[in-house]
């Protein structure tokens, strides 16, 4: 037995980071502020990624190839990934101990079972036997430790803060069972290790080539890397030694960055694409091409970002006229071409977080927000700047003509967005930025990005106690417990009656696809392709 005492002290832990990494942060429409950077370095072609467990013959042959019109990755290590959206991709080559189902709710993955004990501040996982990476080295209790240990420890790990309350890793010795001893009690781990902190990478590979892992990922999960040119292109063969092999029916998998919304349609048409990604606006031509539509649920919410320590925003008055002074409806039939849904709070309808009781919280009444400014001192109004990037200019402009109305003059303050991470989340420059919430794998993990003391969407770095004390309480209730809806909601309603976040509608995920594809899962937080079949 290997046991890690207090990771957080050993010895070339990084300092500490965010709720979530600095550049793991959000998306708006699909990539947000951050975008999907650039490797460093020229383009790079890899043959035979992630070793010797087999060849591509009769495994990419038989079940067909998709190709998916979607995104390239920062990073194929999910230790140093910077964007959220990496997850998708890093899906098709990892697996983690656990996964989220269509709704979100934590299922066995690599683990076929795990079990807290009585206090919760233990979570013991048990290991499905007989499985091995995709260079043949065994998916074992040692491999498990050897990764958290890793994501806790390695310099640059951008997972650090998720696995904050795990103080000791336990690897036994029958080699199938791992125990995590916490520093408080902590029922969200099976959630939290479904993403990118939980996905398992062969510690082989990174105990000899740590930054190769970048390029050439090695994991456990339903694909293994052949082919990679960054910022260009993906190529993945079935790996038949995936824990889920039987619901996998695709033989080949081919990653490109997104299509442009005019050519989205021709590239499924002409067969260089199978699925994309489309925005709204192209729904009634893609149906009309003869392509499948899919308008999938998801946890993106597009949000302001408001900063409490300045000014009008230091004034709580002004906050809460901004909420009623937007039509959210206007806004998300605009945006998302009528598929997006008002939402005034974190998690979409469906959701387990989700309190249908604030689906109205604030409705649009401009004459309220006008007499909330004028409490707040401004009856003549006011002007301020709107963040945005070139992504999200369109938003802006329409929630510029909304404030106008209530006497608000918004100039729009337009930045690239490959400097938008270091001026919003890390400076706190900007009082009022148009943004974008991608969800998170945990439930508390979603609201220490948005609501925490050090949250990235949170650039006030100010939390209320009730809300500390709700989080905590959520905690502390078992998932599976019958009183857990009820404890995740009461967050979210003092979260969005208490925080200046100002949420407006969700992002459903948009797919067409050609009618030789099947119909695709409808999972909330990945985009899985379990049971999909390539005629």
């Amino acid at each position: 037995m290997h046991v890690l005492r207090d990771a957080r002290l050993q010895k070339g832990r990084p300092p500490p980071v965010n709720a979530q990494s600095r550049a793991d942060s959000t998306v708006l429409g699909r990539r947000g502020f951050l975008g999907l950077g650039a490797l460093a370095g020229s383009s790079l072609l890899l043959a035979a990624c992630g070793g010797g467990s087999g060849s591509v013959s009769s495994a990419g042959k038989d079940g067909g190839t998709l190709r998916w019109g979607w995104s390239t990755v920062t990073s194929w290590d999910p230790v140093t990934s910077s964007a959220g959206w990496d997850v998708h991709a890093l899906s098709l080559v990892y697996a983690g101990l656990t996964k989220l189902d269509e709704k979100g709710n934590p299922v066995p993955a690599l683990a076929e079972s795990w079990k807290y004990n009585a206090k919760g501040d233990q979570v013991t996982f048990v290991l499905r036997p007989g499985l091995t990476f995709s260079d043949g080295t065994p998916v074992n209790a040692t491999a498990v430790r050897k990764n958290i240990e890793r994501g806790l420890t390695f310099p640059g790990s951008l997972v650090a803060a998720q696995l904050a309350t795990v103080e000791a890793v336990a690897a036994d010795d029958d080699a199938r069972t791992v125990t995590l001893g916490l520093s408080s009690v902590d029922y969200q781990v099976p959630s939290l290790l479904a993403g990118k902190t939980g996905m398992i990478v062969s510690p082989a590979a990174f105990e000899k080539d740590a930054k190769g892992l970048a390029t050439r990922p090695v994991g456990a999960g339903p694909f293994r890397l052949t082919e990679y040119v960054p910022n260009q292109s993906a190529k993945l063969v079935r790996f038949p030694g995936y824990w889920d092999k039987a619901n996998i029916q695709i033989g080949n998998f081919e990653l490109y960055p997104l299509p442009e919304a005019a050519t989205a349609i021709a590239s499924l048409q002409s067969g260089r694409l199978d699925v994309a990604q489309i925005p709204g606006s192209q729904v009634s031509a893609a149906k009309a091409a003869g392509l499948e539509v899919q308008v999938i649920p998801s946890l993106v919410t597009t949000v302001l970002d408001v900063n409490v320590t300045k000014k009008p925003f230091d004034n709580p008055l002004v906050v809460e006229a901004f909420k009623y002074a937007l039509d959210r409806a206007a806004l998300a039939k605009a945006q998302t071409f009528g598929l997006g849904v008002v939402n005034y709070q974190p998690f979409p309808p469906g959701y387990v977080g989700h309190d249908p009781s604030l689906d109205n919280a604030f409705p649009y009444d401009p004459d309220k927000a006008k007499k909330l400014l004028a409490e707040a001192g401004y009856a003549n109004g006011l002007e301020l700047p709107l963040t945005a990037t070139g992504a999200s200019s369109a938003l802006a402009e329409q929630v510029q003509a909304q404030l106008a109305k209530v006497s608000v003059k918004v100039t729009i303050d337009t930045i690239p967005a490959s400097q938008a991470t270091q001026i919003v989340y890390i400076q706190h420059a900007k009082a009022f930025s148009v943004d974008g919430f991608a969800g998170r794998d945990s439930a508390v993990q979603a609201f220490q990005v948005l609501f925490g003391e050090q949250g990235l969407m949170n650039p006030g770095r100010r939390t209320p106690p009730e809300l500390n004390a709700a989080l905590q309480k959520v905690r502390q209730t078992p998932l599976e417990d019958p009183s857990y809806p009820t404890v995740l909601k009461a967050a979210t309603r003092i979260a969005v009656e208490r925080m200046p976040n100002i949420f407006l509608y969700t992002q459903p995920r948009v797919l067409a696809r050609k009618k030789n594809v099947s119909p695709l899962g409808s999972y909330l937080a990945v985009q899985r392709f379990d049971g999909v079949r390539v005629s």
